[in-house]
């Protein structure tokens, strides 16, 4: 009934305030919901190590060096592949994970090309960068 009277609503008021009155009703549930109780991890420090995520499938290592080095010397540049994916008839190498490591030779070309790249385009897809984390270490 309720369902009836938000959709007849929905035609005359618009869809934004029958979906707001149909939802409201769940909010005098005898229960209360699980809040989340998850933290955002702590901002990694400075380093010449860049994390690069966003990738677009058919980014390579040498496109994103290509890319990066127009902010300062890049040492090395790497697109983490996925090995189990299926080779493409077309192109000889395999596909990217979407996300890579761009390694700078000093701190301050690394801040340089975060601060360049972050949220820019590369190979038609939005990537994101930041300084990359060490990697935890392995359960003996």
């Amino acid at each position: 009934m309720a369902l009836r009277a938000a959709v007849s609503a929905n035609h005359q008021v618009g869809m934004g305030l029958a979906v707001k009155a149909f939802c409201s009703s769940f909010s005098s549930l005898p229960f209360s919901l699980p809040q989340s109780t998850t933290e955002n991890p702590p901002p990694a420090e400075s380093s010449t190590n860049l994390f690069v995520c966003g990738l677009n499938k058919r980014t390579t290592s040498e496109g994103l060096r290509n890319a990066f080095a127009k902010y300062g010397e890049v040492v090395h540049a790497k697109v983490v592949i996925d090995h189990a994916s299926k080779v493409d008839s077309d192109h000889a190498s395999k596909i990217s994970k979407g996300f890579g490591f761009v390694k700078y030779a000093t701190i301050q070309d690394a801040e340089s090309g975060m601060k360049g790249m972050d949220g820019q385009y590369l190979d038609g897809w939005v990537i994101f960068v930041e300084y990359a984390r060490p990697r935890a270490p392995f359960p003996q």
